[in-house]
């Protein structure tokens, strides 16, 4: 393993209060590395710099350990090359971990992750969120429901609250200037079952790229009719 990514793994781990062992930073070297590899092959990420990797996939990741419980089941929808379900998964093997994407070809690369580096906390499901939400093996299941950078939270909430259990919360990870979109889903959460617990701003460790985390909680069930058909809440955001 490189020193270099050692050294800046614990460094800004640190600074989000995360503490990382000698096994989990193997662990996020070895997934780096499958990650370029698979790149190669078919795109999983545009950010192929080795400290780019670290800060905005690994660290921007585990900014939400904090929010997590001991136990707790989660999925991540939308999980892409596996942001942030997998690195949650390397940091605590409690924690039962469902990675939710549309494109095989993703499924077949975080279930490569989770067969090398030996992540038995993980299970991988090739579908859509909205097929996924009205099957009642899934259908308010979950503690946790987590999203990084998938949709506008209108859209993205129609997708993560119906996953939920009563007492459960969605974590929305977003980028900056986040005022006017949370603004307009404000019916929507109401109307998922959800209300605001809180909103949480700040930049990730030595930068000046700013996050915003902002968590609902469900408060009652989602109606049956969420979510509506595959591509209707992008299509046409509950308003």
């Amino acid at each position: 393993m490189n020193k270099d990514f050692k050294n800046k793994m614990i460094e800004l781990a640190k600074m989000i209060n995360v503490e990382l062992t000698e096994e989990q930073i193997i662990n996020f070297f070895e997934y780096m590395n499958l990650l370029l590899e698979w790149n190669e092959k078919i795109n999983l990420t545009a950010i192929t710099d080795v400290n780019d990797i670290i800060l905005k996939h690994f660290i921007d990741s585990m900014t939400i350990v904090k929010y997590l419980k001991e136990n707790n089941t989660m999925i991540d929808v939308g999980t892409g090359a596996g942001f942030p379900g997998i690195p949650i998964a390397i940091i605590d093997k409690t924690k039962k971990i469902t990675l939710l994407d549309s494109l095989n070809k993703r499924i077949n690369f975080l279930n490569e992750v989770s067969r090398e580096l030996n992540i038995n906390n993980i299970e991988t499901i090739h579908g859509r969120a909205e097929e996924l939400g009205q099957n009642k093996k899934y259908r308010e299941y979950y503690d946790v429901a987590v999203s990084r950078a998938v949709a506008n939270m209108t859209t993205l909430l129609e997708y993560l609250l119906p996953f939920v259990k009563v007492g459960g919360i969605c974590i929305c990870m977003k980028g900056s200037d986040i005022e006017q979109e949370l603004d307009q889903s404000k019916f929507a959460i109401k109307e998922l079952g959800g209300e605001i617990l809180s909103k949480e701003k700040f930049e990730l460790p030595s930068s000046d790229m700013e996050r915003n985390i902002i968590i609902i909680k469900k408060i009652k069930p989602t109606p049956n009719k969420y979510p509506r058909k595959a591509g209707m809440p992008s299509k046409m955001p509950i308003r």
